[in-house]
């Protein structure tokens, strides 16, 4: 007896009616002192735009401390959450205001950049894919950073790091493709 092939299953598209929140692409209140702008799109493995993905961000307060139980050290910034959420448009671009989280100690010793925990959701995906956003700004953090560190090709290393533009930083995010962005296992 043979089998065929499973059909495979994606996922939405639904992300743009249920799970955005009003003000989710707003981890600080506009006017924040050193609130900055992440804008970026996220693409397909031809370079096309994805329409109605979702981006969420986590990360550490500018001291380096979550809003999270398990941080011992806790958010030290009043009223920052850390999470931000924006869905992609027809163009699939998003943009999150946020500030610069501080350094982070590492396991085993030693201190992460300062960077956001970026996961995107788009048809297609079974599952999450999860990155991160570094600080174009840090250069010898991001050097020293372990995470960073252990990507082998330095070309690969530079998916992770944002770029300067007028009014923020740019982030574009690769599904595949020559310049595809690293992704995590987890």
């Amino acid at each position: 007896m043979s089998r065929a092939e499973t059909p495979s299953q994606t996922v939405g598209p639904f992300f743009a009616i249920a799970l955005p929140w009003a003000g989710g692409a707003e981890v600080v209140s506009p006017g924040t002192a050193g609130a900055v702008r992440i804008r970026g799109r996220v693409l397909d493995g031809a370079g096309e735009p994805v329409a109605d993905a979702l981006v969420e961000t986590w990360q550490a307060d500018p001291a380096g401390g979550f809003d999270h139980p398990d941080d011992p050290r806790g958010a030290g910034t009043r009223g920052f959450g850390g999470f931000g959420q924006c869905g992609t448009g027809a163009d699939g671009g998003f943009s999150i205001l946020t500030v610069k989280p501080g350094a982070l100690p590492a396991p085993g010793g030693g201190v992460e950049a300062p960077h956001l925990d970026v996961s995107v959701f788009a048809r297609g995906l079974l599952s999450r894919l999860v990155t991160r956003a570094y600080f174009p700004d840090e250069a010898e953090a991001n050097a020293a950073d372990p995470v960073l560190h252990s990507i082998a090709d330095p070309v690969a290393r530079t998916t992770l790091i944002a770029v300067a533009e007028e009014g923020g930083l740019r982030f574009d995010i690769r599904l595949q493709g020559d310049d595809e962005t690293v992704f995590f296992e987890l």
